[in-house]
């Protein structure tokens, strides 16, 4: 196992992100020149770190749209699958959403380079999750989810990483979708959420157990039936086609007052909290999914 300092990945983070929001910004259907250079760049991250790259190709109205994948294959044909889109939403250059996620998917898949998982650990950096594209057969997941279930594939799981990188702790600065949940919630926004269908809740659960127990960031988790927002980004593709989903956030509108705004820049971010994010993924995939009694969470 890679040994993670957690300065020199905090650096990494910031340079991914500044990179994506700093450097390129709009990346969209609108702006597709800063849509390919996004793709260009995370290929590179995941090639340098020793992945194969193959890509998931569609065309919309003319243009060629690809999802960047990559697999470090298992002992058995299992598969997770860990994915963050790489598209902003019009207008914004997309720090926390989604530059963040895409960080932490570029340094979570290099932590786990010398990873020998049971089920196959699938890396996915979707294209179009935004609007327009958002909830249509059109989403990159949508499309990569679809393939999965022709391909009867056994996916255990999916983690979407969305919006990872926006925290405070001051009282008052985290919101709820439900006004009961600020009853059994933190008021401070100083945690991950892990949030799911119910469908789900086995692996939401046990992914969330895991990340509490390496420490380090307080983690929340939530997975009951109509929960708002739960379903606003990649994994909601993969319920569709009936498999186990999460995703994991900053809980994003509810605590990020530069969502979908000219605002969300990358100097907003948290660096050091991304990356023990990551460490803590790190720690809790090797636990789940590299083999032993709890290598297949979501069937418990």
């Amino acid at each position: 196992m890679d040994s993670i300092n957690q300065e020199d990945l905090a650096v990494r983070l910031r340079t991914h992100v500044q990179y994506l929001a700093g450097g390129i910004g709009a990346r969209n259907s609108i702006q597709y020149a800063g849509l390919e250079e996004a793709r260009l760049y995370i290929e590179q991250g995941l090639s340098q770190a020793g992945y194969e790259i193959q890509h998931d190709t569609y065309e919309v109205a003319g243009r060629t749209y690809r999802n960047v994948v990559a697999e470090r294959r298992g002992s058995d044909e299992r598969v997770v699958v860990i994915g963050a889109h790489y598209d902003t939403a019009p207008g914004t250059p997309g720090a926390d959403d989604n530059a963040s996620g895409v960080g932490v998917l570029l340094e979570l898949a290099r932590s786990l380079r010398d990873f020998a998982p049971a089920p196959a650990v699938r890396w996915i950096a979707f294209t179009l999750e935004e609007p327009p594209y958002y909830s249509t057969p059109l989403m990159g997941s949508r499309i990569h989810a679809r393939k999965c279930r022709e391909r009867a594939e056994r996916i255990l799981g999916m983690i979407s990483l969305e919006m990872t990188g926006y925290y405070r702790d001051l009282p008052g600065s985290q919101g709820y979708p439900l006004p009961f949940m600020n009853r059994f919630y933190p008021d401070c926004g100083n945690f991950i959420a892990l949030a799911g269908n119910f469908r789900s809740r086995r692996l939401v659960r046990r992914i969330a157990r895991r990340m509490s127990e390496a420490g380090a960031i307080p983690v929340e988790w939530a997975a009951f039936p109509l929960l708002p927002g739960a379903g606003l980004s990649d994994n909601w593709s993969f319920w569709k086609e009936g498999y186990p989903a999460l995703m994991i956030t900053d809980t994003a509108f509810f605590r990020n007052p530069h969502y979908h705004s000219a605002s969300d820049l990358p100097e907003t971010l948290d660096y050091a909290r991304m990356a023990t994010l990551v460490t803590v993924l790190n720690k809790a995939i090797r636990i789940l999914w590299g083999g032993g009694r709890e290598c297949d969470p979501a069937a418990r």
